[in-house]
């Protein structure tokens, strides 16, 4: 009974060295953590009192530095610039320009007309520098995901749905959203989404109307799925539409306002699923006549703002399936855009219905620079008889409340001599890059010339097309007098 009469005080000692050990581990823990300086404490550091920068005044500093400098008109310093001898980045210049500041003009210079390159839209970016400017810390949105748990900005998807509703382009509210890098993913995945199942042993065919966009096809034959393969023009199956069971399997590119002619298309496939093209709806390119609601249609950041680097699109579906199996595609290809292109994003699109039927629209700008442009290049090439331009008549747009006189992003050219059998070439002797029809499912009487570029490549673009035109009439005269 000895070991009973002692367990009160074993229990006793047990209390106090389990009670000195938890008040140790107590004191220890307070005197790190109370070490520690608190997040308001790190980012306050720098600070030089209430509400100033600090960590991002650097930051600040550098991208103006760079942006202040003019390099003569014709170039850009970048953050992200091959670094001169002086540590800091040089100009980088514009096309047929050289020279440390861009200021020396290159002799006999070929302009590239072939790329959509959208720098048009670079001045009005620069004339609202603070609006469109979007700064973020070091470990802004390190995860994977976003907003609960996705990969995609809630915020965004809803300025972007705010941005068709204001604009009048497209019924978004009832359409899934999801975002691509670029229109390009965005093709491939919905070839993807809406061919058959891989089990099922068959394949649809990709087609598109020509004259087309040439990375439907490229795209489609680059992947040469099992699931679908590219088909051609929609000749053949538009003859056949009347029998919708025939064209199940059949997927249509529709692309509207067309690349490279401008006209506003429908699909003309019965049966077949439509993806429709809306690279270039918006008021700067063409007349809205009316929202579009198709099934499935496709919009880029890169023709909207300009902001063809960011490498943003986004696609409106209206069936969750549909929608369901392009997000697997793109969740299994790059997870999702990067959330650091959908914060600069949201920075511009906001900046952008801000100032949405103001003095600083950004539609009116660009339908103001790109009408100038082609109504200079209509005059010249009026003149000749070698080459024509495809016609496009004013339309009224329910976004400007008027009838606009055409804007189209490129110049659709034909050659009309015998002998120009090869648009493209005829013009390449004449220092200009396009890019030839038959890269659209066109004859190669047809070329395609890039409206979008910035104005030193319009500048001399129409510079070689008035040589062209003034020698042809120098060649006509001469024939008159002999």
């Amino acid at each position: 009974m000895e070991p009973a009469s002692r367990t009160p005080g074993v229990l006793g000692h047990h209390v106090l060295l389990c009670s000195s050990l938890l008040l140790n581990a107590l004191l220890v823990a307070h005197h790190f953590l109370s070490a520690l300086p608190a997040p308001s404490e790190l980012l306050g550091a720098a600070s030089n009192g209430g509400g100033s920068l600090s960590w991002s005044l650097q930051a600040a500093r550098d991208a103006e530095s760079v942006a202040a400098t003019g390099c003569s008109g014709h170039g850009r310093v970048f953050l992200d610039g091959i670094v001169g001898e002086d540590g800091r980045p040089g100009c980088e210049c514009n096309t047929c320009f050289q020279g440390a500041d861009c200021s020396v003009r290159t002799a006999d210079c070929t302009v590239d007309a072939d790329s959509g390159d959208p720098m048009f839209l670079e001045p009005y970016w620069m004339r609202h520098a603070e609006a469109s400017a979007v700064v973020f810390s070091g470990w802004h949105r390190m995860s994977y995901r976003a907003t609960d748990g996705r990969f995609q900005s809630v915020e965004l998807e809803r300025i972007i749905k705010q941005l068709h509703r204001a604009v009048g382009n497209a019924v978004a509210d009832d359409k899934h959203i999801v975002f691509g890098t670029g229109s390009a993913q965005l093709i491939s995945a919905l070839v993807y989404a809406l061919s058959p199942d891989s089990n099922s042993g068959s394949s649809a065919g990709v087609v598109a109307t020509a004259p087309y966009y040439p990375a439907y096809k490229t795209s489609t034959v680059l992947f040469d799925s099992r699931e679908n393969h590219w088909e051609g023009s929609t000749a053949t199956w538009a003859n056949a539409s009347g029998n919708s069971t025939m064209n199940e399997d059949i997927i249509e590119f529709v692309t509207s306002p067309n690349n490279p002619d401008a006209q506003l298309r429908r699909p003309v496939v019965g049966g077949a699923s439509a993806i429709v093209d809306h690279a270039y709806y918006w008021p700067h390119f063409t007349h809205i006549p009316a929202p579009d609601d198709e099934d499935v249609m496709i919009f880029t950041a890169s023709k909207l703002s300009g902001h063809a680097s960011s490498r943003f699109g986004w696609a409106l579906i209206r069936d969750e399936k549909v929608a369901q199996r392009v997000n697997d595609y793109i969740q299994q290809n790059t997870m999702g855009a990067s959330r650091d292109t959908q914060l600069r994003m949201l920075g511009v699109i906001k900046a952008i219905v801000a100032n949405l039927h103001g003095k600083d629209d950004i539609f009116a700008f660009g339908q103001d620079v790109m009408t100038a442009k082609w109504r200079k290049l209509n005059a010249v090439v009026s003149r000749s008889r070698r080459i024509s331009l495809q016609k496009i008549p004013p339309q009224y747009c329910t976004y400007l409340g008027k009838i606009r006189e055409p804007s189209p992003a490129y110049a659709w050219v034909k050659c009309e001599r015998e002998e120009d059998g090869d648009c493209s070439d005829m013009l390449l002797k004449a220092k200009i890059i396009t890019r030839p029809g038959d890269w659209c499912g066109a004859s190669s009487r047809y070329t395609r010339i890039s409206l979008l570029k910035s104005q030193d490549d319009f500048d001399l673009l129409l510079q070689r097309v008035t040589e062209l035109v003034d020698a042809e009439e120098d060649t006509t005269a001469g024939s008159n007098s002999i």
